[in-house]
């Protein structure tokens, strides 16, 4: 895997080469951006270039100087006192990868097959690489460590990394791919180096979209407006049947019920929610506010800083008028506490039932 497989990103590759270059490459480098914009995909590309892009080892990703961190879970299979590692998952992971090095945690989660469960690092990970990195490098050069979603570590874990951290074993770079680095530890945050990985270019985007998957430039255009910056959002768009049309649908659903003040039909709203995985629940989360922000904006009959499909602009066209500046803030503090409350398994059934119950007096005109 090398540095044709990262979309766009130029400007960070040349980062990375000078450090290089200049013989002042740091032991720990944070690459943070948003989802789908290609920190993953980096971050394997410099490991590659580091380890030694011909060697056939690193090809198949399987170079025993090449170790990966990443969310994991705990299977029924497992004794009680076993921490999850990476290396529990190590098939699914190499499997997932080889496909490509852009995918999200709700792949991976289907991957393993733990839609239903919160993936996390947790402290037998740090043990794990403690003793891998003491291991002398086998092929003499440096030892690579790359952390997927570090902000996922546990407390315990993230502790222990610290330490490995401050002071790292003679020849080991760690790479992280980091979506929320305000979730980590401020004295990790204090010792890596940070790169903050860019939204894709529309135009870069659109040209991959015609030279990697093959469709006419007028779709591309379309598709990469829509996918604001992410290569996963645009695979994700090209892919019939996405999750978004389903979590469309359940949004039109609440809005109508809430407006027609149908507490029934929104107390079976909200137990359809509860049946989901918390993840998913967090995915259409994110999507509802998505859709709120999109419907706001929709209202100033400016197309360029709207970036729906025709599916959601459709329904925008006559449902934008009920957002807002009455009611967009007091929408957005629900959803986001929201989130936060099915990140700290809250009862589902409750919270979605009190998200529609609130949207029943947030949409009066």
């Amino acid at each position: 895997m090398t540095w044709s497989d990262v979309i766009g990103q130029e400007e960070v590759r040349q980062r990375l080469q000078q450090m290089v270059d200049e013989d002042r490459l740091p032991h720990a480098i944070m690459l943070c951006g948003p989802q789908g914009v290609g920190k993953l995909a980096i971050a394997v590309a410099f490991a590659s270039q580091l380890l030694g892009e011909n060697n056939a080892m690193v090809r198949r990703l399987e170079h025993p100087d090449l170790h990966f961190t990443y969310p994991t879970i705990k299977l029924p299979s497992m004794s009680a006192d076993h921490k999850p590692v990476s290396d529990d998952f190590a098939r699914e992971w190499h499997e997932l990868i080889m496909q490509g090095p852009y995918f999200s945690m709700d792949q991976w989660l289907a991957a393993i097959g733990a839609e239903n469960q919160q993936a996390i690092i947790t402290a037998g990970e740090s043990d794990e690489l403690v003793r891998k990195l003491s291991l002398k490098s086998s092929q003499g050069g440096y030892k690579v460590s790359i952390v997927w979603l570090p902000e996922r570590m546990n407390g315990e874990c993230a502790n222990k990394l610290l330490k490995l951290i401050e002071e790292p074993p003679l020849h080991t770079v760690f790479l992280m791919a980091c979506e929320e680095p305000d979730k980590l530890l401020e004295t990790i945050r204090s010792r890596v180096q940070r790169i903050d990985v860019k939204c894709i270019p529309e135009d870069t985007l659109c040209q991959a979209l015609v030279s990697r998957r093959g469709i006419d430039d007028q779709q591309a255009r379309r598709v990469a407006r829509i996918a604001n910056g992410s290569w996963l959002r645009a695979l994700q768009e090209l892919q019939a049947g996405t999750e978004n049309e389903q979590f469309l649908d359940l949004f039109i659903l609440l809005m109508r019920q809430a407006y027609m003040r149908n507490v029934k039909e929104l107390r079976r709203w909200s137990d359809t929610m509860a049946t989901f995985g918390r993840e998913k629940q967090k995915r259409f989360l994110h999507y509802f506010l998505h859709m709120i922000r999109e419907s706001f904006m929709y209202n100033f009959k400016t197309p360029e800083l709207c970036y729906m499909s025709q599916q959601e602009e459709n329904f925008a066209r006559n449902f934008a008028r009920f957002i807002n500046e009455d009611n967009i803030i007091a929408i957005n503090d629900l959803i986001n506490l929201a989130i936060r409350d099915i990140g700290q398994n809250a009862n589902a059934k409750i919270v979605f039932f009190d998200i529609a119950l609130q949207m029943i007096v947030l949409l009066i005109p």
